[in-house]
């Protein structure tokens, strides 16, 4: 009997130690290390916290799964102040010092435009998150774009406006074109004079405003003189609201207003604007309409909106937090098929796979944009106050393209409040 004990005791010890050299063998595995630049402060920190915080989800999920090629994953991010000047010497620390594994690029156009010389010096993969035709200039083969612009960025951002327009009876006749001075505004005015031409407007407005513009008056002013059909807009959050604001103060009247209005898909901006926002015309990545129902997407949304209010951020997560999450799930699969990190290797599974993710399938074609666009374009309606609760519901962003999102009928013109 004691010898039954002696060998019980021993075995448990082995046990015990094989444990221990386990732990002692995955604690002693270092990080897959991500690091980014991130939009914390400045112009465009609201939409860079929130993407911010969908990275931390992923990273939350992921380790919780254990990991990825067995590893814990870790996040290094340092806050680009929302200036480009900022990036290069980020991207290098990340790089050189920092040493990680891979790189994402920040939130928008100018900073994702401004790392991509230092990530093509070191031959990373390069995912980023709504850069506007950021990779036509360099034409690098290891760069994907999760905002669905597809091959041609720049006419497809407003080619559903155009197209709803060109279909109105009678056809409208004239354009204004107007946008900031800043570079997602000037590639996206580019695409709509493109747009207005292809369908026949004429453009009688065409100006720029400069980006630290506080006051639109006298641009509105300047538009409704014009008297325009259509209003076509490229602005940034502060610009998009102070433009609807003197629109309406100003009795600015159009068969359509809106376009490429960067905001109106922010939570903030749909509880200042409230009403403001009925019969807007606008492009939006994502609806809770049921036509957009996708695998997946509700559970995530309910996830983000838990985390979401205890960190200051967007409440409503309809606009970059889906496509955040879906940029993650794109790296962890490729990740996992690949077997390593090797860059190259990445880049070519990411190429050649059709992805499933909380925004649908994604594929990506020519110049790492998505094989196939899927801009949609939105009109805000029925909005009574400024409860930003009532976005959650379908029917306030009413999808009017492209045909297979379609969630309701279009009307028309656009009416400026009674004051």
């Amino acid at each position: 009997m004691g010898a039954v004990k002696r060998v019980a005791g021993l075995i448990v010890t082995i046990l015990v130690a094989l444990a221990a050299a386990r732990n002692a063998s995955a604690q002693s595995v270092p990080p897959i290390r991500i690091g980014f630049g991130m939009a914390l402060t400045g112009g465009i920190a609201a939409g860079g916290k929130q993407a911010a915080l969908v990275y931390d989800l992923w990273a939350e999920d992921v380790n919780a799964r254990g990991g990825l090629l067995g590893r814990k994953v870790e996040l290094i991010k340092y806050d680009d102040q929302s200036s480009p000047s900022t990036v290069p010497g980020i991207y290098s620390k990340l790089l050189d010092v920092d040493k990680v594994d891979a790189v994402l690029s920040g939130y928008g156009t100018a900073v994702t435009a401004a790392a991509m010389p230092t990530v093509i010096q070191h031959q990373k993969l390069f995912l980023s998150l709504f850069a506007l035709a950021a990779n036509d200039q360099f034409g690098y083969d290891r760069y994907f774009q999760v905002l669905p612009t597809g091959p041609d960025a720049k006419t497809e951002f407003s080619r559903g406006y155009f197209e709803l327009a060109a279909a109105l009876d009678p056809k409208p006749q004239t354009a204004a074109i107007v946008g900031a001075d800043a570079e997602f505004s000037l590639l996206a005015l580019e695409g709509a004079r493109a747009n207005a031409k292809k369908h026949g407007f004429r453009i009688i407005y065409d100006r720029t405003y400069p980006p630290n513009t506080v006051e639109f008056g006298a641009v509105v002013r300047a538009i409704k003189a014009a008297s325009p059909d259509l209003v076509y807009i490229a602005s940034y959050p502060p610009d998009s609201a102070g433009i609807i604001r003197s629109a309406h103060e100003l009795g600015l009247g159009a068969k359509m207003l809106g376009g490429g209005m960067i905001g109106l898909q922010f939570a903030e901006l749909k509880a200042q604007l409230g009403a403001l926002l009925n019969g807007v015309v606008a492009y939006d990545l994502y609806a809770p309409e049921p036509t957009m129902n996708f695998p997946g997407i509700e559970q995530f949304l309910t996830r983000y909106r838990q985390r979401a209010a205890g960190a200051g951020v967007d409440p409503l997560g309809l606009y970059i937090p889906p496509y955040a999450y879906a940029e993650m799930q794109i790296f962890a699969e490729a990740v996992q098929a690949v077997g390593s990190l090797d860059d190259g290797r990445l880049a070519q599974h990411i190429r050649d796979t059709t992805f499933d993710t909380v925004v649908g399938k994604i594929k990506f074609g020519a110049r790492g944009e998505w094989a196939e666009p899927r801009i949609i374009v939105v009109q805000y309606r029925g909005i009574q106050g400024n409860d930003v609760q009532q976005f959650k519901q379908a029917g306030k962003a009413v999808i009017l393209y492209p045909p297979q999102f379609r969630s309701g009928d279009f009307r028309v013109p656009f009416e400026p409040a009674k004051r």
